[in-house]
């Protein structure tokens, strides 16, 4: 169905009929998971080693992205268990969420459970947000310009790191720094795990000072996940919002 910026669409039935209706703020999504989400899903699926200066910190930061990237070519799926911990400052606020994720790249699936639970889908280039008490959900593109709404994206694949990040190590993590414009984000910090999935956990910095922590559980690899997970049909009555 064709959709227009802005416009809204109404589930009914097996079908959607579109009608023009100014999105207004009480349409907007809630909730800091939705806002620092993007950030909040494509982080080193295939990842080359660095050729750095020979500051101690890069040196190692070269090694353990070496490491990651030889944990990674094994990977074909990841499913596991989250806690995310989103810090915005203006508010002084800390909201904690927890869910459930699976990742099968280019395709991720990130469940937020609890009193406010939504579901992320990232489907090649597109970004869908379900909010299920809200009875919507929201649609966009997915590129580098909406990272900020799905970090977790940052699981699936960071490319060539080398093009991509300035990385270094501190405190025994992984720094990476956007060389590009990556939406709002300006560091990504990683602690590397010894098990099966080569990250323990991923935090994610804003140009705003608001900070994601997302810590990963129960992890499990090449799990043989089906491609019906990954698939989304809004149901009947839900409001479809293309932005």
């Amino acid at each position: 169905m064709k959709q227009v910026k802005g416009e809204r669409s109404k589930v009914k039935g097996k079908g959607l009929k579109t009608k023009n209706e100014k999105l207004t703020e009480n349409a907007r999504p809630k909730g800091f998971a939705f806002y620092l989400l993007p950030l909040t899903f494509y982080l080193v699926f295939t990842l080359l080693p660095f050729t750095f200066n020979l500051l101690p910190s890069v040196c190692f930061a070269d090694g353990e992205v070496a490491r990651i990237q030889k944990a990674y070519e094994n990977i074909k799926d990841v499913r596991g268990d989250f806690v995310q911990k989103g810090y915005i400052r203006d508010l002084k606020r800390t909201d904690t969420y927890s869910g459930q994720f699976f990742i099968k790249p280019p395709k991720i699936k990130w469940e937020f459970r609890g009193d406010k639970p939504q579901v992320v889908y990232v489907n090649g280039e597109d970004l869908l947000i379900y909010q299920k008490k809200e009875k919507q959900v929201f649609r966009t593109k997915f590129d580098r310009a909406t990272y900020g709404q799905a970090p977790i994206a940052l699981l699936g694949g960071f490319g060539d790191i080398n093009k991509e990040f300035d990385a270094s190590m501190k405190k025994g993590r992984l720094i990476l720094k956007p060389k590009k414009r990556m939406g709002s984000v300006t560091e990504i910090e990683i602690t590397l795990s010894d098990g099966v999935f080569p990250i323990e956990q991923l935090t994610v910095l804003d140009t705003a000072s608001n900070r994601i922590d997302i810590t990963l559980k129960n992890v499990r690899v090449n799990t043989g996940l089906g491609e019906k997970i990954f698939e989304f049909t809004p149901p009947e009555g839900v409001t479809v919002i293309q932005q």
